[in-house]
């Protein structure tokens, strides 16, 4: 079932008014880079040997602002992130959060930043109050201000009945959640988090989308890397399309959807006995056309709906339509399917 950007933001204030209001996650006063953005990175570039992992990336992200890095695997999201985040070195290029030269100086950017990996890095040794209570500590909390700011943090999430549970006992969703909440031990004025929901179920995704609701609201710039359109559309105001280490477009899932989809899609799913009749007509009426297993995805002329008129007779074709989205998006601007 497809969640919308609307549904997300209702669902998290219910989540919040039924849980705390304390205002954990909110940010001191944003400081801002000079020219206004909380993140910008100017043609920054990274090289393992011959090979271009990133090839001159340009981006900046408005402070409250939720900015996703969207492409496949292997597209250079995690690379780009890890340099953002101060994390790995950058080979030539800029970055300035809140202010601070990451690249002079990655320590004082931890400062003011909170990075969630797609590996979360928890201790499955510890529970779930000592993990978060073990990370304010080790940032330069005192032992009272640790203790005081996991407890918060535990009530805001939600996590607070688990929190004498061991970790290694919580659910993929709840280690997701757990991280996400350690990442805000600090009050940061930015989280960056790389494939936030990969391998969740759809229950725990949507809770998860729903926290970084949460986070928006307060305030809080979110960037994320995803190679799922739907968490794109639902959660970012803005992103760039991503492939090959380069940005290949930027806008907000409306105007890359605008720019780029067709307006409508015929997606027929066909049986084996039937899809030679169904090419045979598409290539006939020189109609565009892709095929993933048994799903062939039809689109008309200036992204009209396509005459399919011929095929209603077909035995073994079930035809339905949708509206563009960012998959058609990446499709139309590197010729692949996002999911490669």
């Amino acid at each position: 079932m497809t969640i919308s950007r609307k549904e997300i933001s209702l669902s998290a204030k219910i989540v919040r008014s039924k849980e705390t209001c304390l205002p954990v996650n909110k940010p001191a006063v944003t400081v801002t880079n000079q020219d206004g953005s909380v993140i910008n990175a100017d043609s920054i570039r990274k090289l393992y040997g011959d090979f271009i992992a990133v090839a001159g990336i340009t981006l900046r992200v408005e402070p409250g602002e939720t900015y996703g890095l969207l492409g496949p695997n292997g597209a250079g999201k995690t690379t780009t992130m890890r340099m953002l985040a101060g994390l790995s070195p950058v080979d030539s290029g800029s970055i300035t959060v809140s202010g601070i030269d990451v690249i002079k100086d990655n320590r004082a950017v931890r400062e003011v930043m909170g990075v969630v990996t797609q590996h979360d890095g928890l201790d499955n040794g510890l529970t779930v109050f000592q993990n978060l209570f073990l990370f304010g500590f080790l940032a330069g909390q005192s032992r009272k201000d640790a203790k005081y700011r996991a407890h918060q943090v535990l009530e805001f999430f939600g996590l607070r009945e688990r929190s004498k549970d061991n970790t290694y006992e919580l659910s993929g969703g709840m280690k997701r959640r757990l991280a996400i909440a350690r990442s805000m031990m600090s009050s940061p004025q930015v989280i960056v988090m790389d494939e936030p929901s990969t391998g969740l179920d759809p229950q725990s995704r949507n809770r998860v989308w729903e926290e970084l609701a949460i986070l928006k609201d307060a305030g809080v710039t979110v960037l994320l890397s995803t190679h799922y359109m739907e968490e794109a559309t639902v959660l970012c105001d803005r992103l760039s399309i991503i492939d090959h280490g380069k940005i290949l477009d930027e806008g907000s899932p409306e105007q890359m959807i605008e720019r780029h989809a067709p307006r409508e899609v015929a997606q027929m799913r066909v049986t084996p006995a039937a899809l030679r009749k169904v090419r045979e007509y598409l290539d006939t009426h020189s109609i565009n056309f892709r095929e993933v297993g048994a799903l062939v995805s039809v689109t008309g002329v200036n992204g009209e709906r396509p005459d399919l008129s011929g095929l209603e007779d077909v035995e073994g074709v079930c035809t339905s339509y949708r509206v563009g989205n960012l998959e058609d998006v990446f499709l139309a601007i590197t010729g692949k399917e996002l999911r490669d």
